[in-house]
């Protein structure tokens, strides 16, 4: 079958069917020179003749009558895939892959698929809680959660939380032992719970005041990948942690963690939601997309 076969086929089924070029050429958006010159054409590379033509009227040779037969199953199963592909567009359904990292899915993406799955129950969400900086393209996501200052310029991308903080906590506990730090390079005499990415670097604690970077050099007994990991930790008075505002946020009210230099742990761009393109958006993301902006429009402006 050279290129141009399959839809030449489909044209000779239309005339077959229709009796005529006129009303064929119509059916299919062409006009009935152009439907005549292509059936000649599939003739001459089949090697037979598929139809008899007159004045008058279009009738399937023996060979055109038998080919039409075989032919026009194939077709109807191609129509019906090409109809049901359509409604698949249109329609929420099958399977939201997403990826974000484990920060992002327990301080704002649960909530949101939660509500997204309460509204569309066919649709099945896969979200893939990773820290690594993962190519969601070439691994096969719908989309993805980073923060707004590390976004790929070609990716779409939505707003998907307000700003973010940090907090530098420890335990009572830990304080009363080994005292409190007043400014960010006490923090070289303490023990500081650090952080591993999968990809095997540890994270940099940065802070800063009115602008002005304060370089802090953090050491300490204990490292871990995982920040509700280094939570429990903070907890059991192993160390002073940072970590985002929302995991500790119980904690501070409740006294079982005290906050450490909190002039210099100024906010920065929140999780945004990304995603490759505008056109042709899968029907599931384009809903999941809605239910965010529908989510960023509830939810009042943070104060200055």
């Amino acid at each position: 079958m050279v290129r141009d076969d399959l839809p030449d086929l489909a044209a000779f089924a239309a005339v077959a069917r229709h009796r005529s070029f006129r009303r064929a050429a119509a059916a299919l958006g062409l006009s009935p020179s152009a439907l005549s010159h292509a059936l000649r054409g599939l003739e001459e590379r089949m090697g037979v003749r598929l139809l008899n033509r007159t004045t008058r009227s279009v009738a399937p040779t023996e060979a055109g009558a038998a080919l039409l037969a075989r032919l026009a199953p194939a077709l109807d199963d191609i129509a019906g895939a090409m109809a049901a592909a359509s409604a698949a567009a249109a329609r929420p359904a099958g399977t939201l892959r997403l990826n974000a990292p484990r920060s992002a899915c327990r301080l704002v993406l649960m909530p949101l698929i939660a509500r997204f799955l309460t509204l569309h129950p066919e649709v099945r969400v896969e979200v893939a809680s990773d820290d690594a900086l993962t190519d969601i393209v070439g691994e096969g996501y719908d989309a993805g959660v980073r923060f707004g200052e590390r976004l790929a310029l070609d990716m779409v991308a939505l707003p998907l939380s307000g700003p973010q903080r940090f907090a530098v906590v420890a335990a009572p506990a830990y304080l009363a032992r080994r005292g409190t730090p007043d400014e960010p390079g006490d923090l070289s005499g303490h023990a500081c719970l650090r952080q591993r990415f999968p990809g095997g670097s540890l994270f940099h604690w940065e802070l800063e005041r009115d602008g002005i970077p304060a370089p802090v050099a953090v050491d300490g007994p204990l490292i871990l990948g995982d920040q509700d990991l280094i939570r429990l930790a903070a907890l059991d008075g192993l160390g002073i942690a940072l970590l985002f505002e929302g995991y500790v946020a119980d904690d501070l009210a409740d006294g079982r963690l005290v906050r450490l230099l909190a002039p210099w742990c100024p906010s920065f761009p929140g999780f945004h939601l990304y995603y490759p393109g505008r056109r042709q958006v899968p029907a599931a993301l384009r809903a999941f997309l809605d239910v965010v902006r529908e989510a960023g429009r509830r939810v009042p402006p943070a104060c200055p």
